[in-house]
């Protein structure tokens, strides 16, 4: 019985290793079938993507840094993320690198090449505003970047705006209807991840990103909660229920966080 247990166990990891072999040659195939399909609007068909969902302020772009391992997305309070942001993280080995952490390209412009993330901070917040205007106002056209380094692993993750209630600025007063149809665009995709981002600070059962994702992957199928702010959680009260899925359950799992703070940013 062990012998045929190690069997198994071998046998997985090896069709695991194949999968994964393959996956890393098809992944650049995806992305250039997604630069294809940018150019005539809605994707034709379903590609493979994660995409980060969650309401205002909850820390979405947070985490998205974190994965990336780079500070480059715009930062403030209200509205931040006004346009969907396509980001194509691509894996390039250290040699290709030539020392550097990496570099980013904006499919708009791919002659230029970005080292300093600064600089594509300032970039996303320019093609934001030049499309959705300086008043808070949205729009569901992407911004498409690329980022390539030794450190990241290949993916495709969408930042979506956050959900809010409340129109502020030039935002039409259908804002909640017009964000809420936005995302759904991108999670009724079967092959999309739903990675929904909720405050801990805050009821769980309340969860907009919940509530969404459950329409279009009712059985959780494909979400996974990343729970942020634990840190700023009532005194006497803790995640323990959440983070084992006692209160709402999903298949990929629920991740406890605790983000930076702006002054943690700043310094």
């Amino acid at each position: 019985h062990n012998y045929k247990y190690i069997y198994t166990h071998v046998y997985n990891l090896y069709l695991y290793s194949f999968i994964l072999h393959r996956m890393e040659k098809l992944i650049p195939v995806i992305n250039k079938l997604q630069d294809v399909f940018s150019t005539v609007g809605r994707e034709s068909i379903e590609l493979p993507q994660i995409a980060v969902v969650g309401t205002q302020s909850t820390g979405k772009s947070s985490v998205l840094e974190s994965i990336v391992g780079r500070d480059f997305l715009p930062r403030g309070s209200g509205v931040v993320t006004r346009r969907p942001l396509l980001l194509q993280l691509v894996h390039v080995s250290e040699e290709a690198a030539e020392g550097f952490w990496g570099w980013a390209k904006f499919l708009h412009n791919e002659e230029k090449i970005y080292q300093d993330f600064g600089e594509v901070r300032n970039e996303i917040e320019k093609l934001t505003e030049d499309v959705a205007g300086n008043n808070k106002g949205i729009s569901s056209e992407p911004i498409r970047l690329r980022i390539f380094s030794p450190y990241v692993l290949n993916l495709t993750l969408i930042d979506l705006p956050g959900m809010t209630r409340v129109p502020v600025g030039d935002q039409p007063d259908d804002i909640e209807e017009q964000l809420r149809e936005m995302i759904l665009l991108y999670i009724t995709n079967p092959n999309c991840i739903i990675l929904a981002v909720h405050g801990a600070n805050t009821d769980l059962a309340t969860s907009e990103a919940l509530k969404l994702a459950r329409e279009v992957d009712c059985e959780g199928n494909r979400t996974l909660v990343v729970c942020t702010k634990l840190d700023l959680m009532d005194s006497g009260t803790d995640a323990h229920d959440i983070l084992i899925g006692k209160v709402i359950p999903v298949k990929l799992g629920i991740i406890g966080v605790v983000n930076r703070s702006q002054k943690d940013i700043l310094e």
